[in-house]
């Protein structure tokens, strides 16, 4: 069985596809293990310290992740590794632990950095003024 799943946050989209397998987690065709920095790869693989190490070794997962810097990537692949895992398993307990644990594992962070506009140096800063 397959299931494909995403996720995100801020700009960063991550797609992950889990399907039954021996338990390799790969992050745009590279081992979980090599990714860097070492607390991106931590975030990444927090799905799976909740839930029983059984469910690790079952299943393949592949994310390809576009877009945002390295802690929105590793927000956007914690989200749809969670997801995927909810939907491959069918299992409402994990579903119930992963909300519990975090409401953000399954559903997006919908907030996004706001736009600059004209009169300042950022979307809401002004340049200031001087009467001398």
């Amino acid at each position: 069985m397959v299931t494909n799943t995403s996720g995100k946050k801020k700009t960063a989209i991550a797609r992950a596809t889990v399907r039954d397998g021996t338990g390799k987690v790969r992050i745009d065709n590279t081992p979980v293990e090599l990714v860097d920095p070492q607390s991106a790869q931590l975030k990444m693989l927090e799905p799976f310290r909740i839930t029983d190490d059984d469910l690790r070794d079952d299943v393949d997962i592949d994310v390809s992740i576009e877009g945002g810097g390295v802690m929105g990537q590793a927000d956007a692949a914690r989200t749809a590794i969670a997801r995927g895992l909810v939907q491959h398993t069918n299992d409402a307990e994990l579903r119930d632990a992963y909300m519990e644990f975090d409401r953000s594992l399954l559903v997006n962070d919908v907030r996004q950095s706001e736009a600059k506009k004209w009169g300042g140096p950022g979307a809401r800063a002004r340049y200031q003024k001087s009467y001398r």
